[in-house]
């Protein structure tokens, strides 16, 4: 992935579309929200929010509409989206798709994994937070299926994990793990011994490939980025919970047609 400088995010190389993994600079919020909260269900400062979603909007060019989000619930549920709506209807769902121009998809993350997807050449993208629940649950597929049902080809769509938090910071208990072996006993691949007894840590960026990778799409890419450890660029909910921190902010991750 490459960086872009005015308002940091970082890039997928391989998608056309416009779009940006935005890092926590280059808003205006403060203290533990500093400074490019865009989450509306934070208790950061509504103003301050909706100024530092307009930056993102700004940043992704001058005929962009709107920046939507959804009020996402680690679901697998997925949004076609053909018209714009309020914060205070924003739909219940994990992942948008669209055709329609100039309307930015957006994701909240802090620590789940971002995904972005464009087919390139028949003008339809989507966007998925796909966090542990949402992954094992079919957010993925969901939402390549409902790209293809407004004319994308599965073989064209390409996807970018962005920023998440990693293996190492991403300690887990023995329910957990057990989740993911009662589905498939070959996801134990995606768990390693804790640092203490009955203690693993979890792969979410290796799954989340993964499962792109079974989906027979044009190409997937991921970010080495951890989160958790990376706490100058990236928001992380798991290192808020360490601190015993009242809350966090959310980075957005974006794309739109124009």
């Amino acid at each position: 992935m490459s960086e872009d400088e005015k308002l940091p995010y970082l890039k997928a190389d391989h998608i056309k579309a416009t779009h940006g993994f935005f890092t926590r600079k280059g808003g205006i919020s403060t203290g533990v929200y500093n400074s490019l909260n865009c989450a509306w269900g934070s208790k950061d400062d509504l103003k301050d929010v909706l100024t530092n979603r307009a930056l993102v909007v700004q940043a992704l060019g001058p005929d962009v509409s709107d920046l939507l989000s959804a009020a996402q619930v680690h679901s697998n549920r997925v949004q076609i989206v053909d018209r714009i709506w309020s914060r205070e209807r924003a739909p219940e769902l994990d992942a948008l798709v669209t055709k329609e121009p100039y309307i930015a998809l957006g994701i909240l993350t802090a620590d789940c994994a971002p995904v972005l997807f464009s087919d390139d050449d028949n003008r339809v993208i989507g966007a998925a937070h796909a966090g542990w629940k949402g992954a094992i649950g079919g957010v993925l597929e969901n939402t390549v299926e409902a790209m293809v049902s407004i004319g994308a080809e599965r073989a064209k769509i390409k996807a970018a994990v962005g920023p998440c938090i990693h293996q190492p910071s991403y300690e887990v208990d023995t329910g957990f793990r057990k989740t993911f072996l009662n589905m498939d006993p070959a996801f134990a691949s995606y768990f390693t011994d804790g640092q203490s007894e009955n203690k693993y840590q979890f792969d979410l960026p290796g799954f989340v490939i993964a499962k792109l990778d079974g989906l027979a799409l044009a190409s997937v890419e991921g970010s080495r980025v951890d989160t958790y450890e990376d706490e100058e660029n990236f928001f992380s909910y798991r290192r808020t919970t360490h601190r015993s921190e009242p809350d966090y902010g959310r980075q957005i991750s974006a794309i739109v047609l124009d």
